[in-house]
């Protein structure tokens, strides 16, 4: 039931991606700065991007002790050390794309709270990973900092000592994700909302994309046509690729009135980074604690639970805000993917169709680097 204007303008494209995230929308940005003249459309299944693009805590970290540690039981040194460059690189260039003033980023440093409670011996972990770290980074990437407990106001009888990275920022991730938008709207990219794909099917000319339409029926729906087609669905991509190694991971978070004088500064996490929080507008965003209740939080479902919303409150009560006045304003949740293996997938499924996925809750270090790769193989 589409018009003539509609199938000669809105249909046929040199390049469809499927998912409007930090991914999707990167790989279309790098698409149109390397070939200007080809026709890219994105198509998004939310009003907002779906999973956890406009729902991250806008950490600008490429890892911290606790996990590096863990991680290197995982996987060999030097893929890890990779890892760890790639998530460095994606941040440089999100800040080159878009500009450090357009995504606020603030270059305040990381830190890892070392708690009474933890078991890992941090000392070597710190040695470890700077010895590892050193010939990328040229330094020391992390040092102890005990002092900054006081200074920041936090529970001396939880919290043992900290962690700090000088790399390490912040970002809005509302100012990011509509600067993302707006740049790739000026590149020409256009991109549709409520554009739900029901399938993707190819053939030997073309790639096409069913996108469910119930403005026109119940059961209807628009194919469009690409040559090619990248799928950036992050959580979601099991629907695409049944036997990826891919699970979602339910993020909760919290987020606090504002706070008077409020004097924490910079980005900050615990237990091997299950919990993280940050000052934003002089309110502590928190959220994390998946670890607390695993099987319930592994889904694709947005939701809150009990079990995390109260341990995260014990937590910003009885270690963050210790005799701090506060309410909850904000309580939400964001779907990130992992998997057994914790480097991303960057996948050619076949000539016309690539994907990008399982960003291991590093999506804002490792989009715009995945969607260079995406794009290498894309404009072969």
């Amino acid at each position: 039931m589409l018009s003539y204007w509609e199938q000669t303008s809105f249909i046929h494209y040199d390049f469809i991606i499927v998912g409007s995230g930090i991914a999707g929308l990167s790989t279309a940005c790098c698409i149109k700065e390397r070939s200007p003249k080809s026709s890219v459309l994105v198509l998004e299944r939310g009003i907002f991007p779906t999973g956890a693009s406009t729902k991250n805590a806008g950490f600008a970290c490429f890892g911290n002790v606790g996990e590096i540690t863990a991680d290197l039981e995982l996987i060999d040194s030097d893929r890890l050390l990779q890892l760890s460059v790639n998530r460095w690189e994606g941040l440089q260039l999100l800040r080159k794309r878009l500009s450090d003033k357009a995504i606020d980023f603030q270059p305040n440093g990381g830190y890892e709270l070392i708690l009474y409670s933890d078991t890992y011996d941090y000392k070597s972990g710190i040695e470890k990973v700077n010895q590892l770290f050193n010939s990328a980074f040229k330094k020391e990437v992390y040092v102890e900092d005990q002092k900054s407990i006081d200074r920041f106001g936090f529970n001396k009888n939880l919290v043992k000592t900290m962690i700090y990275n000088s790399l390490e920022g912040q970002i809005d991730t509302g100012k990011m994700m509509s600067s993302l938008l707006l740049y790739a709207q000026q590149l020409g990219i256009k991109v549709i909302s409520g554009a739900e794909v029901l399938e993707i099917n190819e053939n030997e000319k073309q790639v096409e994309v069913i996108v469910k339409s119930e403005i026109y029926g119940k059961n209807e729906s628009i194919k469009f046509e690409a040559e090619k087609v990248a799928i950036c669905t992050n959580a979601f991509s099991k629907r695409f690729f049944p036997n990826a190694d891919l699970e979602p991971g339910r993020g909760q978070v919290i987020c606090t009135s504002e706070i008077p004088d409020l004097k924490i500064k910079g980005t900050f996490n615990f237990t091997e980074g299950y919990y993280y929080f940050r000052n934003i507008n002089n309110r502590i965003l928190f959220g994390g604690a998946r670890n607390v209740d695993y099987d319930n939080e592994t889904t694709d479902q947005f939701a809150l639970t009990e079990k995390i919303q109260q341990n995260l409150e014990y937590y910003l009560k009885e270690m963050i805000l210790p005799d701090v006045d506060y309410t909850i304003d904000y309580r939400w949740s964001g779907i990130m993917a992992f998997g057994k293996e914790i480097t991303p997938e960057v996948l050619k499924a076949s000539d016309r169709i690539v994907a990008g996925f399982r960003f291991n809750g590093m999506g804002v270090a490792l989009g715009s680097k995945v969607a260079e790769q995406l794009t290498d193989l894309l404009l072969l």
